[in-house]
């Protein structure tokens, strides 16, 4: 077992990657960031800046880095979802393992691809699945494994995709066009969800799968009257003065809440004032500054998926995007009970058959916020971030692991349910799961 830090290069310096590669600041002692790969300045800059890199240390793209001899244990890979495949492949060959930014791959045969390259070169490939890290998962599966509920019958999800978060990301933003980005809604944002679903159901497979789903919402025709193209150039005071999807409300009012997508033009400012904003939004060129109902997005705004298990259980996801407050919620139910809670509260209940006189359920509640904060210094996504990176150290390390674990062997289940939904939604049927190779 290993005891000196484990050695990674960041490919893709994005926020998530760097969000990632944090850790080696919190814990330099398991951590050591020695390189960067990105083909933009500013963020391999930004990188450079952060992990005290010298010149030699950084590269325009993963190809050239897998050219160059090893200089690390692993890669952090944070690449756009369509490069995550074609980037892996030569570090892979090249001799590294890798943390990969989830989805592992846009389509289930780039998804074998990767799979059958990390078998050849006997390759760690872990999936930054950071749900499975939260302490409100955790704490549910641990209970499960337990036999606190008995045998699993049925498993309910649901992600309520705030407003906000639905237009920046999946109309306005990067995910809202699928020939542009290459993942669908389900596959880019409920990866997540259909993967906790497998993984919390892991005494059957998946067999078959049945969705529905539309763009119901975020459409010309939904448009109010008289609304522009552009929100701060040409739609009418009086419409855009009450619309709810204003990017002045969106992201004037709101400068920081999701600035690391919507300010992506300003980074070369250091402190880019809302005068400096207010002008990047009415660029013509600036999709922020789009009106949410005439934009070229085409992704899903809600759907549903039904799975069915080897075993006779079933499981349902529903994904709904615009929603006033972003949640997500889950309900498992067992032949002894059932676990219901949501993970904004980081509470869930525990409650169990008792047909004693008197009484009907005995309950029990777990909380594991505690009073404090359920991110702290373990980041987002439930606290899960930090702790992924955590265990992907402590694992290449030759630790035991966890039982999280998003090995790339544990995470095809979980992409093979995007993927099948996806086509059961699109062909109107139910769809088989293809056997795991």
């Amino acid at each position: 077992m290993m005891t000196t830090p484990i050695t990674a290069v960041i490919v893709g310096a994005g926020h998530r990657a760097l969000t990632y590669a944090s850790y080696a600041k919190k814990h330099p002692d398991e951590l050591r960031i020695v390189g960067v790969a990105d083909p933009a300045e500013i963020p391999k800059r930004k990188a450079c800046d952060m992990f005290d890199l010298k010149p030699e240390q950084c590269f325009d793209s993963a190809e050239e880095l897998a050219k160059q001899p090893k200089l690390a244990d692993a890669v952090i890979n944070g690449t756009m979802d369509h490069q995550h495949v074609s980037t892996a492949l030569p570090l892979l060959e090249a001799g590294y393992d890798m943390l990969l930014e989830k989805p592992l791959a846009p389509s289930e045969e780039d998804m074998w691809t990767l799979v059958r390259a990390a078998r050849k070169h006997g390759r760690r490939v872990m999936i930054c699945h950071v749900l499975r890290y939260a302490p409100f998962y955790v704490g549910i599966r641990k209970k499960i494994e337990e036999g606190a509920i008995g045998k699993i019958i049925n498993i309910q999800t649901t992600e309520h995709v705030s407003y906000h978060h639905m237009t920046v990301s999946f109309v306005r933003g990067k995910h809202g066009n699928s020939r542009h980005c290459h993942t669908s809604m389900l596959l880019s944002k409920c990866c997540h969800d259909l993967d906790l679903i497998a993984w919390i159901k892991n005494d059957a497979a998946p067999t078959a799968v049945g969705s529905f789903g539309s763009l119901m919402q975020f459409r010309p025709e939904m448009a109010p009257e008289g609304a522009g193209q552009r929100c701060l150039v040409d739609c009418p005071a009086e419409v855009e003065e009450k619309c709810l999807y204003s990017a002045r409300k969106h992201y004037l009012d709101h400068p920081d809440r999701w600035s690391f997508y919507v300010w992506h033009d300003l980074q070369h400012i250091e402190n880019p004032t809302l005068e400096q904003k207010e002008e990047a939004l009415k660029r013509e060129d600036n999709p922020y500054g789009r009106c949410v109902y005439h934009h070229d997005n085409d992704v899903v705004d809600h759907q549903s998926v039904n799975i069915n298990f080897a075993d006779g259980a079933t499981a349902t996801h529903n994904m709904v995007g615009g929603t006033a407050k972003g949640s997500r919620s889950i309900h498992i139910v067992g032949t002894l009970g059932e676990i219901r809670g949501c993970l904004e509260e980081s509470r869930f209940v525990v409650r169990t058959i008792d047909p004693s006189p008197g009484n009907e359920f005995r309950e029990e509640e777990v909380d594991l916020n505690q009073g404090g904060d359920m991110h702290g210094a373990f980041g987002g996504h439930g606290g899960g971030d930090l702790r992924l990176v955590g265990d992907f150290v402590r694992t290449l390390r030759g630790e035991p692991r966890s039982i999280s674990c998003t090995d790339l062997e544990d995470s095809i289940y979980g992409h093979l349910l995007c993927y099948t939904a996806d086509r059961a939604m699109e062909e109107h049927r139910v769809v088989d799961l293809p056997s795991v190779k």
